[in-house]
């Protein structure tokens, strides 16, 4: 396997080298390896060590004791960059024999045999064998088979990345109805959809082991689905996570949408505002998608930490951190085609909500989104005001 040297944070290590003049996809490499991911482990380093200064707040031990797990590892560097840039232990594991050669020679390089360990296990088996403070699923795909396994080993935090959006957001709905036990619906706001699709699944997961869950910060950037839970203990913190599970009923006709709470719920087909037949999606999780004060820790450690995708992880974060916490966004340009009206910057949108008296902001999801908790019939009002 030919290798070359990179450096991303302050970490060094070797990555597989592409064919010269090929077409070369990141999941083709003899090892995975994808650059495009380095925003990922960037907000990944900075909300890791924003979580390790709280638990060392909150627990007497040493930053030396908190064990991360990196469960799908492939070059390593996502752990290895964990460990020297947090400075906690780190078990970098992948199945794949050449993955297991590089993380080796990766942790030989770094320096840091001492706080790295390498495993080549099935990584269900791995997490059903050992405890983690810190357990780190981001596979090739869906995490949806690693959830349980991750659910019993994870102590503290529980961080997943999924990348099989399709599914998630409802543009394979099957796929996604298979996978995560919900149906998602493929509509404007999609990619809000496929994200708490799956936090809806890690909060029945954990459930079952008498867990709870707190999303201290969730995002969906590019071609992925991310977030980072807070991991509470006892069937009572579990019953009360279980809460903020529920569906959707949408109108395709009108916009609207009614959020139901609950895993056994009765929905009336028709739609409340016009009259017409609803969609449903669900069961999906409804509750917060971060914790604002975990979001300013965040920013903080992206601002101290050498990172280079800084300024744009710390938009993203940003945008997070001041949206509403609202169930799902609106995009404007999908309202202003459908009234047939011009769209205004979104800025002074959102302005106008609140002059007349309603919540609103922008979100991260797109440059169009917006969410308020004004109805569909008083936004239509707003839009065609200022179209």
């Amino acid at each position: 396997m030919n290798c070359k040297t990179i450096v991303e944070g302050t970490t060094e290590l070797l990555v597989p080298i592409p064919p010269e003049g090929s077409n070369f996809p990141p999941s083709a490499a003899p090892v995975f390896y994808n650059p495009a991911m380095e925003l990922n482990r960037d907000i990944n380093v900075a909300a890791t060590a924003a979580f390790v200064k709280r638990l060392l707040a909150k627990r007497d031990m040493e930053k030396e004791d908190i064990r991360y797990l990196d469960a799908f590892s492939a070059s390593g560097i996502r752990g290895l960059r964990v460990a020297k840039e947090v400075g906690v232990h780190a078990t970098l594991n992948d199945w794949s024999p050449e993955a297991f050669e590089l993380i080796n020679k990766n942790i030989e390089l770094s320096g840091l045999s001492e706080k790295v360990c390498a495993s080549r296990k099935n990584a269900n088996v791995l997490l059903h064998e050992s405890k983690f403070n810190i357990v780190d699923i981001d596979p090739f795909g869906t995490p949806s088979p690693f959830l349980d396994a991750a659910s019993v080993s994870a102590l503290n935090l529980l961080s997943v990345t999924a990348t099989d959006t399709a599914p998630l957001c409802g543009a394979h709905l099957n796929s996604g109805i298979r996978k995560y036990a919900a149906v998602p619906l493929n509509r404007e706001f999609h990619s809000e959809m496929g994200l708490r699709i799956l936090l809806g699944a890690c909060a029945r997961e954990l459930a079952k082991h008498d867990k709870a869950m707190v999303p201290l910060l969730s995002h969906v950037t590019r071609h992925y689905v991310r977030s980072y839970l807070e991991i509470r203990n006892g069937a009572k913190q579990a019953d009360s996570t279980l809460k903020y599970m529920g569906f959707l009923s949408y109108c395709p006709h009108c916009g609207g949408r009614e959020m139901t709470r609950g895993l056994a719920v009765h929905i009336k087909p028709e739609c409340p505002f016009c009259g017409g037949l609803t969609e449903i999606a669900g069961p999906l999780w409804l509750g917060p998608l971060r914790e604002k004060e975990f979001c300013e820790e965040v920013l903080t450690e992206l601002e101290e930490k050498t990172l280079g995708t800084k300024e744009k992880a710390s938009k993203i974060i940003s945008f997070c951190r001041d949206e509403l916490d609202i169930p799902l966004f609106y995009d404007q340009h999908v309202i202003c085609k459908q009234l047939g009206v011009s769209a205004s910057g979104i800025d002074l949108l959102i302005a106008s909500l609140k002059i007349k008296g309603f919540k609103a902001s922008r979100t991260h999801f797109s440059g169009t989104s917006f969410k308020t908790d004004a109805s569909v019939a008083e936004i239509n009002e707003i839009i065609r005001v200022l179209g």
